[in-house]
């Protein structure tokens, strides 16, 4: 792991999509960091060890999901699987399928393996498989604004973790959709879906793969927005967590109360045209029961603090 020495930063962005807003400053102390997500190799050596069975692998609850159509209640996971031509963007269900038997050793579906892809990050882990990990390893998942104060590496003000270009010179800095999303992916940057962990240049601290590839669970409950201490202004927040589990439900979905975890760092399916989320400010909601293909996580170790 990475010894990261903590520290205030500017959190959020106010020049982007408004869950990112208010920018605001915030400090950190400091902590260990994983320096890549975890890999499919390392979570193939806790399954061994634990015998653990991820969400993805399981037959749902119907009492979970009333109203359920009987062919989704099956262990599956969601499988980006492009359309054959443009599509509107408004619909993610035109580029993501409900596939049976994909899961973590079969990332696009019963058929596929994880044959040459040991060292690409794990996916299809939900937030539960990511803590049972991270607690068999001793660690933790980071909080938002630690990953976020990770993620940038130590570089302030500017558009991305390592400048004002998406790819300065030409060079590509992170394995992020190149071409007409969803249906035409170019891999100019030599992938399609995710990538080898460290393929691309590490941040200023260090880090591989903080900005795309795959984005990253958290262990902070999601709110629209972030947010602020009581009397905004009068301090600088220390280590803060965020929004209380009450208010991650997703407000679109009344009926299923399925609380909601904040996910960074944005993936291989993130473009210019659709989703401009490779960034360290950059956050999206996702709930605690759902994995994908282009979902994985990395963990944090904090220090000790001494009892008085």
């Amino acid at each position: 792991m990475i010894w990261l020495p903590g520290g205030r930063f500017r959190m959020g962005s106010d020049a982007h999509y408004p869950e990112e807003a208010p920018a605001h400053e915030v400090e950190v102390t400091g902590f260990f960091i994983d320096p890549t997500p975890v890999t499919n190799r390392q979570f193939a050596a806790f399954v061994a060890a634990t015998g653990h069975v991820t969400l993805a692998e399981q037959k749902p609850d119907p009492a979970d999901y009333p109203g359920a159509l009987p062919e989704m209640l099956v262990a599956a996971s969601l499988v980006f699987s492009p359309p054959p031509g443009p599509v509107r963007l408004d619909d993610w269900s035109q580029w993501w399928a409900w596939v049976a038997g994909a899961d973590w050793r079969h990332p696009t579906g019963p058929d596929s393996s994880l044959e040459g892809l040991e060292d690409h990050p794990v996916v299809h882990v939900a937030a539960a498989d990511a803590e049972a990990y991270a607690a068999w390893a001793g660690k933790a998942l980071p909080t938002e604004a630690e990953w976020e104060y990770a993620g940038w590496g130590g570089l302030e003000g500017a558009e991305f973790a390592w400048g004002h270009e998406l790819e300065p010179g030409g060079k590509h800095m992170a394995n992020v959709f190149q071409g007409e999303f969803p249906h035409r992916n170019s891999a100019a940057d030599g992938y399609v879906r995710t990538s080898p962990v460290g393929t691309f240049p590490p941040n200023g601290f260090g880090l591989s793969d903080m900005i795309g590839n795959v984005w990253e669970w958290t262990a902070d409950w999601y709110a629209r927005g972030h947010v602020l201490p009581p009397k905004a202004g009068c301090c600088v927040p220390q280590n803060p967590r965020g929004a209380g589990q009450d208010g991650s439900y997703d407000p679109a979905m009344p009926q299923i109360r399925i609380p909601r975890r904040v996910l960074k760092g944005g993936s291989h399916l993130c473009a210019p045209s659709y989703c401009r989320r490779y960034r360290p400010a950059a956050r999206h909601a996702q709930a605690i029961d759902s994995s994908t293909s282009h979902i994985g996580f990395r963990c944090v170790r904090r220090p000790e603090v001494a009892s008085a």
